[in-house]
C-alpha cells in the first residue's frame, strides 16, 4: 500500500512539472518586428525615363462613351460624398473640381468591381515644393489601392511614389508629365481581386495605366493595400468606390467617367 502511494506522489510531481513547463512555454516572449519608418519602403533609382507626351489641345477632350457612367461632368458633385458619407466639400468651378485642403477625401457613392476609368487632372501653375510636397493627390481603386497623382515635371522623388506608381509598390515605366497648368489624362483598366475563404488572394488585383497616351503600368499585380508606413496588407473586401485624395494641394480634376467591365 505504501509503494502505491509513493508511485502516486511521483506521478503527481511529474504532472506538476510538465504543466509548469507548458505554462512557461506559453509565456515565452519573442522579439517583435522592428519599428517601421516611411523611408524604409521608398527607393529612388533607377528613375523612369522622361517621355514627352503628344501636345494637348483645348479640343482634345475625350467625352464619355455611350455605356459609361459619368462621375463628374463639370456641373456638380452629386455622384460623390466625403469619407463620412456626407456632402463632398471640394470646390466646383469652371467645369472642374479642385481639392479644398482639410475637407478630406471625396469618393463615389457607387461602388465598383472591374472597370475602365477615365480621369483628367491638373497641377496649378506656380506650384512650389519638392519631391512629395508638390501637387500631391491620388486616385484610389475600390477605395484600397492608390494610383499616385503628383507633379513630377522637373521634380524627382522616390520612384515607387512617382506619378503613375502604385504607391510604395510599383514605379511607372515612364515619366509622362505635362507642365503645371496643363491637363494630364489617366486611363485606368482595373481587375478586382478574388478572395479565398481565409481572406487571402485567389487572384490579386491588377491594373493597367496610360498617362497622356503613354503606358505606365502594364497589367501590374497590386500586392495589397497602399501604405505610407509599412508594407502592403491583404484585406478582404467587396466592391468599392473611386476615391480622390486630399493631400493638401489644390489639384484639379475634370471629365471623370467609368465603364463597368
Amino acid at each position: 500500500m505504501k509503494r502505491k502511494t509513493v508511485l502516486l506522489k511521483v506521478s503527481f510531481a511529474a504532472w506538476v512539472s510538465i504543466l509548469s513547463m507548458s505554462l512557461h512555454a506559453q509565456e515565452k516572449e519573442y522579439p517583435k518586428p522592428e519599428p517601421m519608418t516611411a523611408g524604409m519602403s521608398e527607393y529612388w533609382t533607377p528613375q523612369p525615363r522622361i517621355v514627352t507626351p503628344g501636345e494637348a489641345t483645348e479640343n482634345a477632350f475625350l467625352t464619355a462613351p455611350s455605356d459609361a457612367i459619368v462621375l463628374f461632368d463639370g456641373k456638380d458633385l452629386s455622384a460623390w460624398e466625403n469619407g463620412k458619407g456626407e456632402a463632398a466639400g471640394w470646390n466646383v468651378h469652371d467645369k472642374v473640381v479642385t481639392v479644398v485642403k482639410g475637407k478630406g477625401v471625396i469618393q463615389t457613392k457607387q461602388k465598383f468591381n472591374d472597370f475602365q476609368l477615365h480621369i483628367e487632372w491638373s497641377i496649378p501653375v506656380g506650384i512650389t515644393g519638392s519631391s512629395q510636397g508638390r501637387g500631391n493627390s491620388g486616385v484610389y481603386l475600390q477605395g484600397m489601392y492608390e494610383v499616385q497623382v503628383l507633379d513630377c515635371y522637373n521634380n524627382e522623388t522616390y520612384i515607387n511614389g512617382q506619378t503613375g506608381s502604385i504607391y510604395k509598390q510599383t514605379p511607372p515605366l515612364a515619366n509622362a508629365m505635362r507642365k503645371p497648368g496643363e491637363w494630364n489624362v489617366y486611363d485606368i483598366i482595373y481587375t478586382a481581386p478574388v478572395f479565398k475563404e481565409d481572406g487571402t488572394y485567389r487572384t490579386p488585383p491588377r491594373v493597367t495605366l496610360l498617362q497622356n497616351g503613354i503606358l505606365l503600368l502594364n497589367n501590374v499585380t497590386i500586392l495589397g493595400t497602399t501604405e505610407y508606413v509599412g508594407f502592403p496588407r491583404v484585406v478582404k473586401h467587396g466592391p468599392g468606390p473611386i476615391v480622390l485624395q486630399d493631400h493638401g494641394d489644390p489639384v484639379s480634376f475634370r471629365n471623370i467617367w467609368i465603364r463597368e467591365l
